[in-house]
């Protein structure tokens, strides 16, 4: 990220001062480096208006999410997804506390719910180096668990949401069948992959004992507290038919999808409520308490918007992206990716808050908007890929992992599945062919 921040400022004040070196002034207009430095200033102001006026979608939608966390949704999708995951991962005991770890992680990635994830994803990888035979080499459990991450099935991306309806969009939730669709795509792309890449590189003696002598971090107080209730699961039939109806519910968003958009946001609110009500939650309460925590988020990414706001600015003032979308376009346009996407497809696998920077600003684009094919396009990259070599470094780095053997190829795979669905059905669902 620190490379192509740079790039972009350097690209942008190179293209300015080859304009600047050939201009010849016209009566009251402004030269190109005075363009550019009001390009900059404009760019940092609409960066805190910005997240401003997400202070109150992510708010709304934080508290949301809080309520259903407190409701216990989070172990409701664990339980459900756990017998599949003792199929997807013959070596890890089905009672071992990285069983449990990954499972709440999963579920947590399906919720939207980033911070709680990450601790999960953690603890998982310290349990999974528990059962390791060569510490510092990443196992076949490490590496189907990180592809797994990448993919992530989301239901509710609620934080593009929040930006979406802030950005003035019609249908904010428009994004939430594509999305689904991306994820479950990418996640039929990191099984396969992951099993077959495990053939092609050197194999791990098999073992299901503890034999790794790193120690592992203290349980994040979260995790110790939900880990017991999803040891049990739901009985394997109960797991099937939820997979059954998720399949069945992605034709209905893809055939309906525009027609259902438009239910999502009252839906959600009634029933996280309900859902928290029914489950005895002081859904007041607990809602505020989420709320602040939107609050804190909103302000938290105003130094990573004025970044990116700022960097994109100078390259688009200069003239430099317009260059680039010319070179570009003949070859992306046909597939579906138009140019002015590309860059937020290339950036998503490296920074998650300068995608989400990105993301913003071309959603910003008069000429683009939230609602036009590219404003939908790159609000489903955003909710339906990951930020892969940032968990690399995180996970494989919480455990020294050094050798990460097939594990890159196969989130990357995964990363491209998630990347190519949502061009298609964007495209699909949105009318550019």
């Amino acid at each position: 990220m620190n490379y192509l921040f740079f790039a972009l400022v350097l690209l942008g004040f190179l293209s300015t001062a080859w304009q600047q070196w050939h201009w010849l002034p016209q009566g009251d207009g402004l030269a190109p480096m005075q363009l550019l430095s009001k390009a900059m200033m404009d760019a940092a102001s609409a960066s805190v208006s910005l997240a401003i006026g997400l202070i109150g979608s992510m708010a709304l939608f934080l508290g949301l999410m809080k309520v259903a966390e407190r409701g216990g949704l989070l172990t409701i999708l664990a339980r459900l997804i756990r017998p599949l995951m003792v199929r997807l991962f013959p070596d890890v005991p089905a009672e071992h506390p990285a069983m449990g770890a990954m499972i709440l992680n999963l579920a947590a990635n399906a919720l939207g719910l980033g911070n709680a994830a990450t601790p999960f994803g953690i603890r998982a990888m310290h349990e999974l180096n528990r059962l390791n035979p060569l510490p510092g080499t990443a196992t076949n459990a490490m590496a189907l668990f990180v592809a797994l991450n990448t993919a992530s099935i989301t239901l509710v991306p609620s934080s593009v949401i929040a930006v979406r309806a802030a950005l003035g969009s019609r249908e904010p939730a428009a994004i939430l069948s594509t999305t689904l669709f991306a994820t479950l795509c990418a996640t039929l792309v990191a099984v396969p992959a992951a099993r077959l890449l495990q053939r092609w590189v050197t194999a791990l003696p098999e073992t299901k004992q503890s034999v790794a002598s790193a120690t592992t971090e203290p349980v994040p107080e979260q995790a110790a507290a939900l880990l017991p209730e999803i040891d049990a699961g739901y009985p394997p039939w109960v797991s099937r038919l939820a997979l059954l109806a998720l399949l069945a519910f992605v034709p209905v968003t893809i055939l309906y999808g525009k027609q259902f958009s438009v239910w999502v946001l009252p839906g959600l609110v009634i029933g996280f409520l309900g859902f928290g009500l029914w489950r005895g939650v002081r859904v007041y309460e607990v809602f505020v308490e989420g709320a602040k925590e939107g609050f804190e988020t909103a302000v938290r990414i105003i130094p990573y918007l004025v970044a990116i706001l700022v960097a994109v600015a100078m390259f688009r003032s200069s003239g430099a992206m317009n260059g680039l979308v010319m070179v570009l376009a003949p070859l992306t346009t046909p597939l579906g990716l138009p140019a002015e996407a590309l860059p937020m497809a290339l950036l998503r696998p490296f920074s998650g808050s300068g995608a989400y920077g990105l993301m913003t600003a071309i959603m910003q684009d008069p000429a683009i908007g939230p609602d036009s094919y590219i404003g939908m396009l790159v609000s489903t990259i955003q909710g339906s890929t990951e930020t892969t070599f940032y968990v690399l470094a995180v996970y494989m780095g919480a455990v020294q992992v050094q050798r990460l053997r097939h594990t890159l190829a196969a989130a990357l795979l995964a990363d491209l599945a998630g990347l190519a669905a949502a061009v298609w059905i964007c495209a699909f669902l949105f009318g550019e062919r």
